[in-house]
């Protein structure tokens, strides 16, 4: 179904999963992907391997297939796949459709770098 065999550092969830996550990790990066997308495809291994790695351990990695989440499906019918999504304590911080894993890496370390105001 999805480009890279579930791990325990990425989560296969649905819409429902995802508005659970949000809240209940501080940060989150979300992959929205389609089944017969190559980009996807291609981004499925540096994905995998950005959530096995120590700097990024802070940050809940979650996958949503587009063909199956009606959430998803939104997102990927206004955007190019996969689209990324960073979230900071329930708040949505960034969303961008990215090509590459350097542009994934970027998107990462803002997420990881972002603190949040108190209050």
């Amino acid at each position: 179904m999805f480009d890279v065999l579930p791990t325990d550092s990425v989560l296969d969830i649905n819409d429902e999963g995802l508005r659970q996550c949000i809240y209940e990790y501080p940060k989150v990066f979300a992959k929205f992907t389609a089944e017969d997308c190559a980009i996807c495809k291609l981004l499925g291994p540096g994905f995998a391997k950005f959530a096995n790695h120590e700097e990024y351990k802070g940050i809940r990695f979650v996958r949503l297939s587009s063909d199956e989440n009606l959430v998803a499906k939104q997102f990927m019918d206004q955007r190019a796949a996969p689209f990324f999504v960073s979230y900071c304590q329930g708040r949505l911080l960034e969303c961008d459709s990215l090509e590459t894993n350097a542009a994934v890496q970027a998107q990462l370390d803002r997420l990881r770098a972002f603190v949040p105001p108190n209050g």
